[in-house]
């Protein structure tokens, strides 16, 4: 696996403090995702009466993901910069809609690029809020950099800002608010955590979790999930350092980033004290069991997190509770009926 070179100029991390400001952005947009309590995954996890698993689930938003909090944060921390520009950015799909919805309540153009491949309910979701909307063939990219190149001719042909799906500041500090809300209930519940699970690609959803998470509750082990087949940030903490997949392959489109964000590799370098890599198999069944057990249609990527929890590899000793990211719902019926039917 290639290492990837630090640039040269200084990176602004984000910390707790931006994702506490971050937070006004955000809520006067949408509301906070609640936890829901899973019943079902305590009795399969055998743990004591004492103890609760939580679902994080960010279907629920207006975009079917968590993307909408990094886009937000980041619209509204742009907006001076952006002026009457467009905004332009790659996305699987997500953060596709996420920026979209943003530059509709902000009232900015956005162009994004998307894999011809992606599942046709983002493709939708993101045509609805308005943004245009321009395709490459995902299977040759790494290969020809299409996505990254036609990204930049969108931003060098309009004059478009470009905003990052994942390795930027802002986008971090977004997504952490989704951290402090899972903070704030265990708090009212009185609870406290002593593992938590979460998707990693980019390692921007991670990231901002991540910040939040060990602000309150230090003690607590943050494990990260990624697919086998592009599983870069495993090895990347393997090896210390940041590392390029070649070629990510996985039914989880939203997780098939090549590498980790440089603004995030510091911060789950310092907080996630694992990495698993899940086989799809395991996340179809789990798609499958979120399904027959919560009624939950969940897209694969959204799944993963789940998937670990259910896998035995992690041991849950010690004291209090257990959140779990269910980090997307977008999925074609007919791709998510032949997943499960496939576990």
């Amino acid at each position: 696996m290639p290492y990837l070179e630090p640039q040269s100029m200084p990176l602004t991390i984000p910390t707790i403090d931006d994702v506490r400001r971050a937070e006004g952005v955000i809520r006067s947009h949408v509301s906070p995702v609640p936890l829901i309590r899973s019943y079902s995954l305590e009795k399969e996890l055998r743990l004591p009466a004492s103890r609760r698993v939580w679902l994080k689930d960010y279907g629920w938003t207006p975009v079917g993901s968590f993307k909408l909090l990094g886009a937000l944060n980041w619209m509204a921390s742009n907006l001076a910069r952006i002026g009457d520009r467009p905004v332009a950015a790659h996305s699987s799909g997500n953060f596709a809609s996420g920026i979209s919805y943003a530059g509709m309540r902000f009232e900015r153009r956005v162009i994004v690029v998307m894999p011809e491949s992606a599942p046709r309910v983002k493709f939708n979701l993101t045509q609805s809020f308005g943004a245009e909307i321009r395709t490459y063939n995902i299977t040759r990219d790494h290969e020809t950099g299409e996505r990254d190149s036609l990204t930049k001719e969108i931003a060098t042909q309009k004059r478009a800002i470009q905003a990052s799906p994942y390795d930027d500041p802002h986008v971090i500090a977004g997504n952490g608010v989704g951290g402090l809300e899972i903070v704030s209930q265990l708090h009212q519940e009185n609870r406290g955590l002593s593992h938590f699970f979460c998707q990693v690609s980019g390692g921007g959803l991670m990231a901002g979790h991540a910040l939040a998470i060990a602000d309150a509750f230090p003690r607590a082990r943050q494990i990260g999930v990624e697919p086998e087949g592009a599983a870069d940030f495993r090895q990347s903490l393997a090896e210390g350092s940041r590392v390029r997949w070649p070629q990510p392959k996985s039914i989880c489109d939203g997780l098939l980033s090549y590498d980790v964000g440089e603004h995030n590799w510091p911060i789950l370098r310092q907080y996630v004290q694992q990495s698993i890599a899940m086989p799809d198999i395991s996340t179809q069944q789990a798609m499958k069991w979120l399904y027959e057990t919560h009624g939950l249609r969940t897209e694969p990527s959204g799944a993963i997190a789940t998937a670990a929890l259910l896998s035995g590899l992690v041991q849950f000793d010690g004291e209090g509770d257990v959140v779990v990211v269910i980090s997307g719902r977008n999925v074609d019926d007919e791709a998510f009926r032949n997943w499960i039917a496939g576990a």
